[in-house]
C-alpha cells in the first residue's frame, strides 16, 4: 500500500515538523509545569495550517486528506500531546461537525474563524454520569417562544478555558437516552455559562479544561446544529474524526519514547560499551518499533 503524499503535502508536513521540533518541544516540559494554556502556540500552529486541515479550501481550511491531517498529529505529538489534543478539538470535534452539520448562517459565522486560528472550540459532551455513555444527558435544553434554555453541568471540557464557542450536547426529550439528545452551538461569553477549572491531570497539563456549568443559559433557535434530537448522532460522527486524531497522537508520544531510548541505549555505558550493543536491548527496542509501525499502518 502507497502512503507518499503529493508535493504539496510533502512541503506541509515538512512545515509541520520544523513547528513541532522548533517552537513546541522547547515549551513542552514548561507547558506541563505550568498547566498554563498555550494560546501563541496554537496562534503559530494556524499559521502553519494546523486548524482547519481537512476543511476544504472554499470556507478558509487546507482541504487536506485524513491521512496527511492524522501525519501532521503525530509530529506535533512528538513534541507536545498538550498541544497536538487542542488541535483535534478545535479540528475534529468542533470545526468538522460545523462543516458536516450546520446551516449557511453557523458556517458563515464560526467556520472561517476556526479555520484561521482566529477563535477556538471546544466540544461540551462528557457529564459526571455520561462519559462513556453519552447518550444519557442530565443536562437539559428546554424550547420555549424565545428559543432554548440550556441547564446542567458538563465535565473536562478541553479548550473551555480559552474557546469562544462551544457544541454542548443536551436532552431535548429527557428519558428518551440518545433518541432524545441535541447539539447547539453556544458562545462561551452567553450569560449564565460559568466555567470551573477541572481537577488537575496526568500527561495533558495546559489543555485548558474546564467545566462548563449552565444556568438557564438562551439560546436562539437557531443555535440548534443538526436536526433535533440528532445529537446523539453528531457526537458520533465527531468521535470518529477524534479517535483517529488521539490514535496519531498516540503514535507520536511512542516514536518520541522510542526515539529517547534508542539514544540513552547509544549514550548509557555498562561493562565498557553502550548498553545499546546487548542483544537483550535490542530485542526490547526492536519490539517497540515494530509495535510502533504496526499501529502505524493501521
Amino acid at each position: 500500500m502507497d502512503f507518499s503524499f503529493d508535493p504539496a503535502h510533502d512541503a506541509f508536513l515538512a512545515d509541520v515538523q520544523h513547528f513541532a521540533t522548533d517552537v513546541v518541544a522547547p515549551r513542552a516540559a514548561e507547558i506541563d509545569a505550568t498547566g498554563v494554556f498555550p494560546r501563541d502556540l496554537i496562534t503559530q500552529a494556524a499559521a502553519v495550517g494546523l486548524t482547519g486541515v481537512t476543511l476544504p479550501t472554499g470556507v478558509g481550511g487546507g482541504g487536506r486528506p485524513y491521512a496527511t491531517y492524522a501525519t501532521a498529529l503525530e509530529s506535533v505529538s512528538a513534541a507536545s500531546a498538550t498541544v497536538a489534543v487542542i488541535l483535534s478539538v478545535t479540528n475534529s470535534l468542533v470545526a468538522e461537525p460545523v462543516f458536516e452539520f450546520g446551516t449557511a448562517a453557523q458556517k458563515d459565522l464560526w467556520l472561517g474563524r476556526l479555520a484561521s486560528g482566529a477563535v477556538l472550540g471546544a466540544f461540551a459532551l462528557s457529564e459526571a454520569q455520561a462519559g462513556s455513555d453519552a447518550g444519557n444527558q442530565q443536562t437539559t435544553a428546554r424550547l420555549d417562544d424565545r428559543g432554548y434554555v440550556i441547564s446542567g453541568r458538563k465535565v473536562w471540557v478541553a479548550n473551555a478555558e480559552v474557546a469562544e464557542v462551544a457544541i454542548v450536547f443536551a436532552a431535548t426529550q429527557p428519558g428518551a437516552s440518545g433518541r432524545g439528545v441535541s447539539a447547539f452551538l453556544v458562545p462561551l461569553s452567553s450569560p449564565g455559562i460559568t466555567r470551573v477549572p477541572s481537577p488537575d491531570s496526568l500527561g495533558v497539563r495546559g489543555l485548558g479544561c474546564m467545566d462548563l456549568v449552565c444556568d438557564d443559559v438562551r439560546v436562539d433557535a437557531d443555535a440548534l446544529l443538526g436536526d433535533s434530537g440528532k445529537g446523539f448522532r453528531i457526537a458520533m460522527r465527531a468521535l470518529e474524526g477524534g479517535r483517529v486524531a488521539i490514535a496519531a497522537q498516540a503514535l507520536g508520544v511512542g516514536q518520541a519514547a522510542l526515539d529517547e531510548a534508542v539514544d540513552y541505549a547509544k549514550r548509557r555505558e555498562a561493562f565498557g560499551q553502550p548498553i545499546g550493543n546487548f542483544q537483550a536491548i535490542q530485542f526490547q527496542l526492536a519490539d517497540l518499533a515494530t509495535d510502533l509501525e504496526a499501529a502505524r499502518m493501521l
